[in-house]
């Protein structure tokens, strides 16, 4: 008989997933992934329902990794709220399942895995392609994907100066006070972007905010926010001058604002450089175009279901 399944809450699911051990798990599995072995991973587009009545929708991300014996679904909604809205943006919640009983082993908090995951992925792209020497990063955004971003972006890499910009002055502020580093605020994303050998856009825009003439030939853009078809963060400009990467073409062609409205096309995924298959074109201006996988969902599940059993 199966065992109950475990709830692990948003403070735990914290304490126990860390980048150290989250990001080689996260470049193997994107390597899986682009490698397209049904044995390996099976991950559909994300499927949505719209929330009209409250502006948003919601997403269902199942994976399937038959290899590692891995099985999980995670529910996630978005809201594009108003600005200075005390609602969350996203809400999430994984579980992750039996393969072989089909019995739920555990649900845990998924907006902590979310932010996460995504900002390590982002890291994985700056790793694989932002120029040597990088010493400017520029956060557009000052929600939680912002701090995730920060976190693992000064953990991994050795920046001089770290920009950041929100539309409302009280967030930069607060950004800057609750990361507890070196942070310059900027009234302007012009001001912020300037000069930046890494960006990152983490913003709620449904409308471009950063434009190619503000950027310096090279540098490397995480584009993390506008996870809708109609949603932007990036202009028509930059994303048709830059080498343009993806976690997944089928979803990129599907759900990016950003790349289905520019008509710009998508040089490779992740996973194809990863996996030696395409070339990381350091010395070009280059966009990652982020809309997280299920595949990142079910690896940092595992990884949190591992530690949880053996702390216990």
């Amino acid at each position: 008989m199966a065992e109950p399944p475990v709830v692990i809450w948003e403070q735990e699911v914290r304490s126990l997933l860390h980048y150290r051990d989250l990001i080689p798990s996260l470049e193997v599995a994107l390597g899986k992934f682009s490698s397209r072995d049904s044995a390996e991973v099976i991950q559909p587009v994300r499927s949505t329902i719209p929330l009209q009545k409250h502006s948003g929708f919601m997403g269902l991300m199942p994976t399937y990794m038959e290899r590692d014996g891995i099985l999980t679904t995670k529910f996630v909604c978005f809201y594009k709220r108003q600005e200075g809205s005390a609602l969350p943006a996203v809400q999430a919640s994984v579980v992750l399942l039996d393969p072989e009983n089909g019995n739920l082993k555990a649900v845990m908090d998924g907006e902590v895995i979310t932010a996460t995951r995504t900002a390590a992925v982002s890291a994985i792209s700056a790793k694989l392609l932002m120029r040597p020497g990088a010493e400017v990063l520029a956060i557009l955004g000052t929600g939680k994907q912002a701090q995730s971003h920060y976190t693992v972006f000064t953990e991994m890499f050795s920046f001089k100066e770290v920009r950041v910009w929100s539309r409302m002055r009280e967030g930069v502020e607060r950004f800057i006070q609750s990361v507890g580093g070196p942070v310059k605020g900027c009234a302007s994303v012009e001001e912020a972007v300037r000069g930046a050998d890494v960006i990152v856009t983490v913003t709620g825009s449904t409308e471009p905010v950063l434009y190619s003439q503000w950027i310096t030939p090279g540098a490397h853009v995480a584009a993390v926010g506008a996870c809708r078809p109609d949603w932007r963060e990036l202009d028509d400009v930059l994303m048709k001058d830059a080498i343009v990467y993806v976690d997944s073409r089928e979803g990129a062609m599907t759900e990016s604002g950003d790349i289905i409205l520019s008509g710009a096309e998508v040089f490779a995924e992740l996973g194809d450089v990863i996996n030696g298959s395409k070339a990381a074109h350091r010395e070009r201006t280059t966009v990652f175009k982020s809309l997280g996988m299920g595949v990142e969902d079910a690896v940092s599940a595992q990884l949190v279901f591992d530690q949880w059993k053996d702390k216990k």
